[in-house]
């Protein structure tokens, strides 16, 4: 059967391409990056994490910080682009409801929530036209979800994003299970959540599965459209575009960093995180206490009591080019990237790639 590389339908939204840009907090993925990726035809997100610390106001509240930045970006991304755009929303975030509220109430497209099982998430919102997607590494999750969410709100997710072991940032993962690459493949999971989510669809509902995590080139996106994938979601490959949100030095980061230098450590958020290593990481990894001060109290899982170093001041002084007292999150293919191009060079690329895989006889 002849896959099409178009169109992925999320309920009555069509995007034009079956691509989403991951979210990429703190503000890698914001109002530029987005709506770039958005004007190609695939799905620009904004990543809805650790916008209270730079919003310039530090007369309010963290969480009213939080809120009006992300409303404030949303406005900013919807005058830069037409087309549908996203936002994610970590559900370990301590103004999650806000934010989910935020969204909504400015329309957003799709709402993406990871990080946790969002499983109050339909509870949260007032209508029927944005979508809700949460984020899942096992099909375990993705029963939890569909089966909660169609108990108690009568609603099944718009789609489902599986996450495998590669992708950047904080993993849904031990690290036992990042080691045992045989039983934990993104494809081997891609297939059991796809079975979870056809016990499910009926006539009138379909659940696409979204496929993440170490999604890299066109060859890797026809390889899980053909295992039954709807699209993919890929968040590494955008960061060294001309309109990523982030530092230069952050990208400089991506190009200089060998295989080697990319390694998983044990976040504050209380999950394993993919970064590339630096003389921050290799302090922070050996237990120094590092310019310590919870100042946001913005998750959930974060000890400030237990943990040596503030994970949103890291992220926030990478943003801003200070690797000296922070660090980049990436994906497991962060050093096959070597040069910096435009988001419509990167999708051109990709597009043109998947369509030749997709449409060579299969050996």
């Amino acid at each position: 059967m002849k896959i099409e590389f178009k169109d992925l339908v999320i309920g009555n939204l069509k995007i034009g391409l079956p691509i989403i840009q991951g979210g990429m907090g703190v503000r890698v993925s914001s109002s530029s990056l987005a709506s770039a990726v958005s004007n190609e035809g695939a799905l620009g997100v904004i990543a809805a994490v650790g916008l209270g610390e730079e919003c310039g106001d530090e007369k309010r509240d963290y969480k009213m910080r939080s809120r009006a930045e992300l409303t404030n970006i949303i406005r900013e991304t919807r005058r830069l682009t037409k087309n549908p755009f996203g936002v994610n929303i970590m559900c370990v975030l301590t103004n999650y409801d806000e934010l989910v509220e935020a969204a909504q109430a400015e329309s957003v497209d799709v709402i993406i929530s990871g990080a946790g099982l969002p499983l109050r998430l339909p509870s949260l919102i007032k209508n029927n036209q944005t979508k809700l997607v949460p984020i899942v590494s096992s099909a375990r999750a993705a029963l939890i979800i569909c089966s909660t969410w169609a108990r108690r709100y009568k609603r099944l997710p718009d789609a489902i994003i599986v996450e495998g072991p590669l992708a950047g940032g904080h993993l849904g993962y031990s690290l036992a299970e990042l080691a045992d690459e045989e039983h934990f493949s993104l494809d081997n999971i891609l297939a059991d959540v796809l079975k979870v989510t056809r016990a499910f669809e009926n006539d009138k509902s379909r659940i696409p599965v979204i496929a993440a995590g170490g999604i890299f080139d066109g060859k890797d996106i026809a390889r899980v459209m053909r295992l039954g994938a709807s699209g993919v979601q890929m968040a590494t490959r955008f960061v060294c575009t001309h309109e990523c949100d982030v530092s230069l030095k952050y990208k400089e980061a991506y190009i200089a960093a060998k295989k080697e230098d990319i390694i998983v450590i044990q976040s504050p958020v209380g999950l394993p995180g993919r970064v590339i290593n630096n003389e921050f990481v290799e302090k922070i990894s050996k237990g120094e206490r590092i310019d310590f001060g919870c100042e946001y109290q913005c998750l959930y899982t974060c000890d400030a009591k237990k943990v040596n170093y503030c994970i949103a001041k890291a992220l926030l002084n990478a943003y801003r080019g200070d690797l000296d007292k922070g660090f980049a999150m990436c994906g497991s293919n962060a050093y096959r990237i070597n040069k910096i191009i435009s988001v419509k060079e990167l999708i051109c690329e990709l597009v043109i790639e998947a369509e030749a895989c997709l449409n060579a006889p299969l050996l």
